[in-house]
C-alpha cells in the first residue's frame, strides 16, 4: 500500500526526529558558530522537538480514554506538534523550526473542499512551501547559508519532484537539503572559515530525514543522492519569500544576551514589537499566531527586551541567557567534580532549599512537567562523575528514566532514586554524603526516601469519583501516598485528617511545605494539632512556593 500521511506518521515523525536529534545533538552542539559559538544549538533543537512529541503523544492518550476505536484525525495531530513545538522552542534554530511547522500544520489543516481533493504528495509540497513563507514572515534579518537556506532547497526539491506518492516528495526534499546544506560553507563566511555546515540546517535534515523515515515504514533515511537537484526559480516567492536571500552581515561585536520568552498578544502589537527588538538587537525571530507568540532575540539589554514584551502583551515563560558564561562553558573545560545530586522541584522556595543543600535544581513550571532533555541539561550543569537523580514526582519516572540513560551514553555514572514527591527528596538530601561510596549513599539516600511517607493537599477542579467518595469542585482533597483519602471543605481541617491518619501508623517528624499565598497561621495551626496528639514527634515547616498543591506533607 502506498504511504499514508495520516496522524500516525506525524506521530512516527516526531518519534524518529526526536530519536535522531538526540543521536545528532552533540555534533550538531560542536558545529554550532552562528549567530553564537555557544554550542547548543543540537540541545534546543532536541528540546523543541521534544516537546512537539509530547504534544502530539498527550493528543493519542486523551482519544485512549475516549475508547480503543478513538483515534485523532491529521489536522489534530498536526496541530499538536506545531503548538508543542511553539511553546518548547529554544534558541535561534528551535524558533525557526517550530514556525517551520507551524507552517505545515497552517497546510494540511485546510477548511477549503479544494484542498481535501488533493492527494497525500500534493498536499506534502504545499506545506513545505508553505513552511518556508512561514519562517521567512517570522525571521527579521534572514542570512544565506543558515537553516532557512536549507528549508528553500527542501520546499524546491519537493515541488520538482515528479514522485507519485508523499514518500518521493519527502525524500526528494530530505536530499535537496542535504545538498543545500554542504554548501552552507561557501554562503556564510563564518561557516567557511570554521569549515563547518550550519548547525541549525544539520538539525533540520535530521528532522527532514524523520519525515522520510515515518512515510517508509519507520526506516532510517539512506544517505542522499550525489547530485544536487535543480535550484527552482522560487517563483512562490511573492506568497511571502524573498525570492533572495541577501545575506545581513554579521555584527562585529556580539550582543551580550539571548532573551526569549512566550507573548499572549494581538498582531498588531507584535507588529509594533518586532519594529521595537529589531532596533534594539539581531537575530530577531517571533513565530506563532492566534494570539500565542514565541519572540526570541540577541540584545545587550535584556530588560528592555521584556519590557518591550510587557507592553505588547502578557509576556511569560521569560528565559535569557549571558552569552559570556555560553561562550565559556562551550571553550574551557572545567575539572568534574566527584559526585551531584540533580532534584527537581515545584517551586521557588523549595529550589532555594535543595540548592542550599548543594543540589542542582530543575524548576517546575506550573501545569507543565519537564522533559527529559532538561533534565539531561541539569546533569550536565551539575558536571559531576557520578550523579543521583531525584525526580520527586511519580509522573516523572518515566521522563527521569530516559534522562537517566542518556547522561550515562556521555560516561556519567547516574543513579535514579524514584522519589515521589519533594518530601521524599528532602530527605533524600539531608542524608546525602559525596564523601563516602556511591553506592552506600545511594543505599542510603533511598532509604531515607522510602522511609518518608507523603501526602498532598489540592483543591477540586470539578465534581468526580475518588476512592474516597464523590467531590465536588472547590472541595480540599487530601492524598495520601497518591491516592485520594479525605475529601474536606477547608485546607487546614483536612490536613489535620490526613495528619492524623498518618500518624496513626508512627512517626518521629513532620515536614511541611506551603504551597504559593498559604499563610503561616495555617502552619502554626497544624504545629499546635500535632504537638497536642503526639508529643514526641517534631515538625519542621518550609515555605515551597510551589503552585500545584497548597500543602505537602512528609512523615519520616
Amino acid at each position: 500500500m502506498p504511504p499514508t500521511l495520516d496522524a500516525d506518521a506525524v506521530r512516527t515523525w516526531c518519534a524518529l526526529a526526536l530519536d535522531a536529534l538526540g543521536r545528532a545533538r552533540e555534533e550538531i552542539d560542536a558545529i554550532n558558530v552562528y549567530p553564537v559559538a555557544d554550542g547548543d544549538t543540537g540541545t534546543n533543537l532536541y528540546l523543541t522537538v521534544e516537546s512537539a512529541a509530547r504534544a502530539v503523544d498527550a493528543v493519542f492518550d486523551g482519544h485512549a480514554t475516549e475508547g480503543p476505536g478513538s483515534r485523532p484525525g491529521l489536522a489534530e495531530a498536526v496541530r499538536a506538534m506545531a503548538h508543542g513545538a511553539l511553546i518548547g522552542a529554544r534558541g535561534n534554530s528551535g524558533t525557526i523550526l517550530a514556525q517551520l511547522l507551524r507552517g505545515v500544520a497552517e497546510t494540511l489543516t485546510p477548511g477549503d473542499e479544494g484542498h481535501r481533493t488533493l492527494d497525500d504528495a500534493e498536499r506534502l509540497r504545499q506545506a513545505l512551501r508553505r513552511a518556508v513563507v512561514s519562517a521567512y514572515e517570522g525571521v527579521a534579518r534572514p542570512v544565506e547559508g543558515t537553516v532557512l537556506t536549507v528549508a528553500v532547497a527542501a520546499a524546491d526539491a519537493a515541488s520538482a519532484t515528479g514522485g507519485a506518492d508523499c514518500s518521493d516528495v519527502a525524500r526528494a526534499a530530505y536530499e535537496g537539503a542535504r545538498t543545500a546544506l554542504e554548501a552552507t560553507p561557501g554562503q556564510l563566511d563564518v561557516l567557511g572559515r570554521a569549515g563547518v555546515v550550519d548547525a541549525g540546517g544539520k538539525g533540520l535534515v535530521e528532522v527532514l530525514g524523520a519525515l522520510v523515515g515515518a512515510l517508509e515504514g519507520g526506516k532510517p533515511a539512506a544517505e542522499p543522492l550525489p547530485a544536487a537537484p535543480p535550484r527552482a526559480t522560487r517563483a512562490w516567492a511573492a506568497e511571502g519569500c524573498p525570492a533572495d536571500l541577501g545575506g545581513t552581515p554579521v555584527h562585529g561585536a556580539e550582543p551580550a544576551f539571548e532573551v526569549i520568552y512566550l507573548l499572549e498578544a494581538d498582531d498588531e502589537a507584535v507588529a509594533r514589537l518586532r519594529t521595537r527588538l529589531d532596533a534594539l538587537g539581531e537575530s530577531l525571530v517571533v513565530v506563532g499566531g492566534d494570539g500565542l507568540w514565541n519572540v526570541h532575540v540577541h540584545v545587550d539589554d535584556a530588560g528592555a527586551a521584556v519590557e518591550a514584551g510587557i507592553e505588547a502583551g502578557r509576556p511569560h515563560r521569560v528565559r535569557i541567557t549571558h552569552f559570556g558564561a555560553a561562550r565559556v562553558a562551550a571553550t574551557h573545560t572545567r575539572e568534574r567534580v566527584q559526585r551531584a545530586v540533580v532534584c527537581v522541584v515545584p517551586g521557588e522556595g523549595l529550589a532555594a532549599l535543595c540548592a542550599e543543600a548543594g543540589a542542582t535544581v530543575v524548576g517546575v513550571r506550573p501545569g507543565e512537567a519537564p522533559a527529559s532533555g532538561e533534565l539531561v541539561e541539569a546533569v550536565r550543569r551539575a558536571h559531576a562523575r557520578e550523579v543521583v537523580l531525584l525526580p520527586n514526582d511519580a509522573e516523572l519516572r518515566h521522563t527521569a528514566a530516559v534522562a537517566a540513560e542518556e547522561a550515562r551514553t556521555e560516561g556519567v555514572r547516574v543513579a535514579l532514586i524514584p522519589t515521589r514527591s519533594p518530601v521524599q527528596g528532602i530527605a533524600a538530601l539531608a542524608v546525602h554524603e559525596p564523601g563516602r561510596r556511591f553506592d552506600e549513599d545511594v543505599v542510603a539516600m533511598t532509604s531515607a526516601a522510602g522511609a518518608t511517607r507523603y501526602a498532598e493537599l489540592c483543591v477540586a477542579e470539578r465534581q468526580s469519583w475518588t476512592m474516597a467518595g464523590v467531590c465536588q469542585a472547590g472541595d480540599v482533597l487530601g492524598l495520601i501516598d497518591g491516592d485520594v483519602a479525605v475529601i474536606g471543605e477547608e485546607l487546614a481541617r483536612t490536613a489535620e485528617t490526613v495528619l492524623d491518619r498518618m500518624l496513626a501508623a508512627g512517626g518521629e517528624m513532620v515536614t511541611l511545605v506551603l504551597g504559593a499565598g498559604v499563610p503561616d497561621t495555617v502552619a502554626d495551626r497544624l504545629r499546635r494539632h500535632v504537638r497536642r496528639g503526639h508529643l514526641a514527634v517534631d515538625t519542621v515547616v518550609y515555605h515551597g512556593g510551589q503552585q500545584s498543591a497548597p500543602l505537602i506533607i512528609g512523615i519520616e
